[in-house]
């Protein structure tokens, strides 16, 4: 998405220090304001840098916004919690699963029409924000990068087709990748389960069910709500004894792990861009 301005070392440290700042920073908050500070660090210019976070924001949530409902319809309302078996089941569960993922579609649908359609709608919010007198001092830079904006918008619409696929199919790889995890601890860690494939589907659905919920959670992190939701989403196939434990061991790798990589990295990152600025001011 940055046209190889970053190697790949480099691409696995901002995404890890993104993930890191996801996770101590609630989720509804999330983590496109930490990219918009990672990659201006790394000289992305201004509008590069709303262009790509904008961009990877439209397809996470066309991820979302295609294979949920496309699940929902062939399995069922049971993709969102046990025992529902018809829509007249869905209690406060599907109604909160329901509602935000009509938010993730309204404004997954603004950020298309902002970059794909009418980027000048995105230019004119940054002119109108300049003008704030608290914004002051990013005035000029406010400015600058809304009309580069329409240009790198233009980059993005002229890509060609490939470029979409590989950047929607590597979403659907990485999100796949997170939620089938909860899987394969279920069949490591549970007694006799020989899932099929219509459990393993019921599995991933559920846990895309259960991360669309806590993504407006106030914690960092959906920290707390999601181990108690956890249980109650897989209740027909983890027995009630180790759902705890499970749910410590999937936080452990996909919350956990970050916050321990994140403290290793971000020290070294901060003095790596520190002593790049310090060369800079004495050329």
């Amino acid at each position: 998405m940055t046209d190889n301005a970053f190697s790949w070392p480099k691409a696995i440290e901002l995404i890890v220090i993104w993930e890191f700042s996801s996770a101590v920073s609630p989720t509804s908050v999330g983590g496109a304001g930490v990219a918009f500070f990672l990659l201006s660090q790394e000289k992305l210019s201004g509008a590069k840098t709303i262009s790509v976070v904008l961009y990877s924001m439209v397809i996470d949530t066309v991820f979302f916004i295609v294979f949920l409902p496309l699940l929902y319809l062939i399995l069922g309302p049971i993709i969102i919690r046990p025992g529902m078996e018809a829509f007249s089941d869905i209690d406060g569960y599907g109604i909160t699963f329901l509602t935000v993922l009509f938010f993730m579609t309204a404004y997954g649908a603004l950020f298309f029409y902002g970059l794909f359609i009418n980027p000048r709608a995105i230019k004119r919010l940054l002119i109108i924000l300049s003008r704030f007198k608290w914004l002051k001092r990013f005035r000029e830079g406010l400015r600058n990068n809304a009309y580069d904006v329409v240009t790198t918008s233009k980059n993005f619409r002229q890509k060609q087709w490939s470029f979409h696929a590989k950047s929607f199919g590597t979403t659907i790889g990485a999100w796949l990748t997170r939620f089938f995890a909860i899987n394969c601890l279920i069949l490591a860690l549970v007694a006799g389960i020989n899932p099929s494939l219509y459990d393993h589907l019921i599995m991933i659905s559920r846990g895309m069910a259960m991360h669309t919920i806590t993504s407006f959670s106030p914690t960092p992190g959906a920290a707390g709500v999601a181990e108690y939701l956890f249980g109650g989403f897989f209740s027909d196939y983890i027995p009630t004894g180790i759902a705890v434990l499970i749910a410590l061991i999937w936080r452990l790798i996909s919350y956990y792990t970050y916050l321990i990589a994140g403290a290793i990295i971000i020290p070294v990152w901060f003095r790596q861009i520190q002593y790049r600025r310090k060369v800079e001011n004495q050329l």
